[in-house]
This record gives C-alpha cells, structure tokens and sequence, in this order.
C-alpha cells in the first residue's frame, strides 16, 4: 500500500516543480485539503475575532450608513442620505458593506463583515494562484505567509478600500497567469476586467500593476510578438475602460441629479479621480486639474523614502519575509536561464516580483504612505516566499553547490525579523524561539543529506518554516487587542505610530467608534434637531465632515456636509446656503473652530443666532456651535458682538 504524500516529502522524493499538472481532485494530495482549510480557518478567526467592535473609519462608516440608505447615496457614494455631497473616494469598496448595512441593520459588524470575506477569499485566491505556478507546498506556505502578515490582519478588521483593491487586484494575477499558460484571450480580458473594477476600490492605485502585467505578458506568453501586443493592448483598453466607467457615468450625469463630487472645485468626477486623489500625491500643487486647496493638508506625510519598507514603523508590518522574497526573485530567474522564453517558474517570479518592485517605487516617491497602504504587496511577498521555498527545496534535494541556499535562506529570514522586532521588542519572547527553530532547521539541512532518515530531514524543514513564520504570527495575533491594532484610520499591528504612543501616554486605550452608537451628547442633539424639524429637507448643516461623521453613523438623515472632507471644497457656496434657508429646506447649522472659515461658514456667523448649548443637551460648547437659522441675528446682537 502506498504511502500517503506528506507535505514535507522526503528528499529523495522531492521532483522539480516547473509545470505542476492541473490542479485536478484526484492529484491533490491528501494532505492539502485539511490544510488549506486550517489556514483558511486561522484566516476567517484573525479577521472576525471581535468583529462587533471593528476598527470602523469614522469618515467611511457615516458614508456606509448614508449610502445604505437610499440608491442616489449608494450610487454617487454620497456622504449623506440624502446623497447632497460625494465621499473623496470612488465609492466602489464601499458597496459590499452599504450593502451589508441594508441587509442586517446599522451595527460595526455588518459594516466589518465584507472585509472579513474579502480577505479571507484573497487567501484562499493566491492559494489557488501559487498552485497552479509552483504546485500545492508552495501554494500552503503563500497561504499562511499572507494569513499571517500583521497589516493583512489589522487591515482585514478596519473598514478601509484596500482590502478590496488587493482581492481584486490578486484576482487579476491570477487571470493574466492562466492567460500566458493557456495561450487563451479571454483570461487576458478578465485580467484588464479585474484591474478596471480594482480602480473602482482605490482609483489610480489600482493601474500600478499594468506596467508589470503588460511586460510580463509580452516576454514570457505563447506566441508571435505582434499578436502577444495586440492582445496586451485590448486588456489595456478593457482596464481602461471598466475603470473610467463610474467616472464616465457621473460626468454625463447632470449636476442636479448627483450629489457635489467633493475634493472639487469644478463639480468634476475626473478632478476628484485624477487630482485630488491622483496628481496631488505627488506635486506639492494640491490644487491640480482642479483640486481643492489645501488637499495635501488632509495627505499623510510620513512613511515614504527609499527605506520605507523596513522603517520602524512599516518593516513589522508587512516586511518579515521580504529578504526571502527579494532572494527567491533573483535566484528564480538566474536559475532559468537557458530556459525556453515562456519557462513557467520564471514566468511567477517576474509577475510577483514586478508587482513587488513598482509599488515600492512608487511608494518610495510619494508625499506620504499610511502603513495600511502597503497591505497592497503582501500577496507579492506571500507569493514569492511559497515559491521560493520550494525553489529552494527542489535545489536542496538536487544536490551540489545550490544545496547551501535552503538552510541559507532560513538563517536569513530569523535574523531579518530579529531586526525588525529589535526597536521595540514587542515579541521578544518568541524571537528565542524564533533562532532555535531557524538553527535546528538550518543546522540540519547543512549537515544531513539525502542518505539521512527522510523523517529527520523532514523535521529539519519544518523547524525552518516554523523559524520563518513564528515572528510575525506572534505580531497579528498581538493584533486582536485593540492596543495593538492602530486606530480606525490608519489600522497597523503592534507598539507602532503616533496613535499608540499617545494612547501609552494618556493610559488609556486607542478610540473607536461605531454604527448606531451616539454618545449621549449626540443622542441629545439629534432629539433637539428631530423635534424641532417641520418639513425641512436636512436636518442640519455642518462645516465638513469632522462635525457630521458622529451624527451620519447615528442617524441616516440628510444632512448638508458644507465643505465637504477636508471643510474647504466650495460646495455650498454662501448664496447657496441662504437660498436653502430662504426656502425653507435648511434651519440648524452646526460649526466648528477647527476647520477653515469660509464663504458659507461667515454666511452663518452673519445671519443665524448662536443657541446656548444647554438648549440642545450640551454642558459645554467646546469646538462646536449650533446655530438657528430661523432666528436671525438682530442688530443689537452683531453690534455687540462686533465691540
């Protein structure tokens, strides 16, 4: 009787994986079903565990809630319910969880839960994916690396675009890999398909892989030049097309139809797409193709540089396999040279090797990153270390002077997150843990050979995989305690940022927020505002999101978000306003002192009365003011206030 395949198979049974034969039922071994589904279960726990209290955004959890409900909020992605101003973003990542919030009601999980199935599908895609290039080990370890790497984790939790971005952006991988296996064009469509709907979830962002796509697509895919060019183009033109595709709908639609396209100061999809949210990022002209003043004021402004993906702050999250990565690229095409052009290892190595490389250019040359944005390449780096590991396992079995690169690689890989973790020791515990394991399995592999017990060399390779992985697993799990999960906008694992040392400092723990929860100050103000309502269509006015965020996840009400974001987008202009106060449609204007004045803001200031917080349930005014527009301001009053 035959003996069952294990996953880590003698060496003298170790075969080359060049071309793994398709991924057919009966050729799976028996031990890759209940594997996959353990780390598709480690991934669906990190995700969910305590999803009643995700890392809601507080700007995107008030769109969630307003574009659930009602279809012109939904659409346009309005940041109210009454779809009066656009969030300033495509609304596209949103519609899993508005759709979610219309289904189960306004709670935190229900806005949660698409990015749980989003990242756990990302998981189970790249299995899948690796599979088909490098075989079954290699598609299990890029499982677990992607399960396992800390920003994925804190990300999966958050309510934050890229989580879509990246399922969707690994799904076209996955599309443009079987188009240059199979010869066959409508992969390759599926892939330009895949990368048009990634734009919907994180606009430009989305395009950085076409270079890498188109390129690889062009050397290593069956064919004759021209047709293999005229093919990459068609994709081209299909991404293209699907992605400008909500932007082209907006625009032809006309502007009393739609809300205001916020980041604008021409009423333009196309500015809010290509320069708030494109050109901005990289010209200190925030005001580009239209954009609003002051854009970069609401940008991020750290994280950048050529050393951005092993700062102290960025490394722990994403960067513990990133040498083996690197390394796996470099020896995975040397090794192949003299091999056909269409040589199918290669082939992996280039695709997620180059989707590795152009985002870190590309991050490196920005104003500024979150940490979350590099969540993005974890699919590239999970990907390269499942095929490396089995590169490197396949020269190990082989013999000769490429034996010394597997034991190598494990050594490498424990001190690398010996490096990482050093700054702030966080798991300092398991980093002992960590070198035993690496030098059992490096030390091991050097000495034994293929004459050894294979179960002894089997045991030697697991401690080397056990050595990579341990590091970062202990920083995701660490990830499930609030503390160690980032704030809501800008969700990252463990002791790092600004946020966490704030929250040290005040002994106290980072804040969040969530769905139908007001605190008693708002339940106070939005029972003042209900009562005294009589017919008008908003509910109150507030200057720019900052004061209406708290209100919008409370209460689906229309409610006029003047200035949109950042409180300076031009929209509503002050004639504006008074024409809604004029007709009846707008009473209540809530202010605040911590975003700029404006035309609409003095509007206010000049013709409404100030109410005594105690009127409306507040002890105190703090930064904000309401304001009746229904009592104008007498003479008296301005004159004594001008002294």
């Amino acid at each position: 009787m035959a003996t069952p395949e294990s996953p880590f198979t003698s060496t003298l049974q170790i075969r080359r994986v060049e071309q793994p034969p398709p991924a057919r039922p009966e050729t799976a071994p028996r031990w890759e079903r209940p594997a996959l589904a353990g780390v598709l279960a480690v991934a669906a726990v990190l995700y969910s565990w305590g999803i009643g209290h995700a890392a809601l955004h507080p700007f995107y959890g008030a769109a969630i809630r307003s574009m659930a409900g009602g279809w012109r909020a939904f659409l346009y992605g309005g940041l109210d319910a009454g779809g009066s101003i656009t969030l300033d973003k495509l609304p596209g990542a949103f519609w899993p969880e508005a759709v979610s919030v219309w289904l189960f009601g306004p709670h935190t999980w229900a806005a949660a839960l698409p990015q749980v199935v989003e990242g756990v599908l990302t998981v189970w895609l790249l299995h899948r994916i690796v599979r088909a290039w490098a075989g079954p080990f290699a598609a299990i370890i890029a499982a677990l690396a992607l399960t396992l790497t800390p920003v994925t984790v804190a990300l999966n939790r958050a309510t934050i675009p890229d989580t879509a971005l990246t399922l969707l952006l690994v799904a076209a991988a996955g599309a443009l890999q079987k188009a240059v296996r199979t010869e066959r064009l409508l992969p390759l469509i599926t892939c330009g398909v895949w990368v048009g709907l990634a734009f919907q979830a994180k606009m430009l962002q989305a395009w950085l892989v076409l270079p890498v796509f188109a390129l690889v697509y062009q050397f290593t895919a069956p064919g004759a030049p021209l047709k293999r060019a005229l093919r990459a183009l068609l994709a081209g033109v299909v991404a293209v097309a699907v992605s400008c595709s909500w932007t082209l709908l907006a625009w032809l639609t006309p502007a009393a139809d739609r809300p205001y396209f916020d980041g604008t100061s021409n009423n333009n999809p196309f500015t809010l797409v290509f320069g708030y949210n494109g050109l901005s990022r990289f010209s200190s002209d925030a005001t580009a193709l239209g954009a609003v003043a002051g854009t970069d004021a609401s940008r991020t402004s750290g994280n950048t540089g050529w050393l951005m993906l092993v700062n102290e702050t960025v490394g722990p999250q994403v960067s513990w396999l990133l040498p083996l990565a690197v390394a796996a690229t470099v020896l995975g095409v040397l090794w192949s040279s003299g091999k056909p052009r269409t040589d199918p290892l290669r082939t992996g190595f280039l695709l997620w090797g180059g989707w590795l490389a152009v985002h870190t250019v590309v991050f490196s040359l920005s104003n500024g990153n979150h940490a979350y944005y590099t969540a993005v390449i974890a699919p590239a780096i999970a990907a390269l270390a499942g095929g490396g590991v089995q590169l490197l396992r396949n020269a190990y079995a082989e013999g000769g002077r490429r034996r010394a690169a597997l034991p190598a690689a494990i050594m490498l890989t424990a001190l690398w997150a010996l490096a990482l973790d050093w700054h702030t020791r966080f798991v300092s515990w398991l980093l002992p843990i960590a070198v035993m394991l690496a030098l059992c399995g490096a030390v091991g592999l050097w000495v034994l050979g293929s004459r050894t017990s294979p179960r002894l060399v089997r045991s030697a390779f697991a401690a080397g995989i056990a050595a990579m992985l341990v590091v970062p697993a202990g920083w995701s799990f660490a990830s499930l305690d609030p503390m160690y999960a980032g704030i809501s906008t800008s969700p990252m694992a463990g002791p790092v940022g600004n946020a966490y040392a704030e929250a040290v400092q005040n002994h106290g723990p980072l804040s969040r927020v969530g769905l139908g929860e007001p605190s008693t100050r708002d339940t106070a103000l939005l029972r003042y505002l209900t009562t005294h309502r009589h017919g008008e269509k908003y509910l109150l006015a507030t200057q720019a999101a900052y004061a209406a965020e708290p209100l919008l996840r409370a209460a689906s009400e229309p409610m006029l978000v003047m200035g949109g974001f950042t409180g300076i987008t031009p929209y509503p202009t002050a004639r504006q306003t008074g024409s809604l106060v004029a007709g009846h449609q707008l009473r209540y204007v809530l202010l605040t002192s911590k975003r700029p004045t404006t035309a609409s803001t003095t509007w206010v200031k000049s013709h409404c009365t100030r109410l005594r917080p105690a009127a409306y349930g507040s002890h105190t005014g703090g930064s904000l003011s309401l304001y009746d527009c229904y009592k104008p301001k007498t003479a008296k009053k301005a004159k004594a206030k001008k002294k």
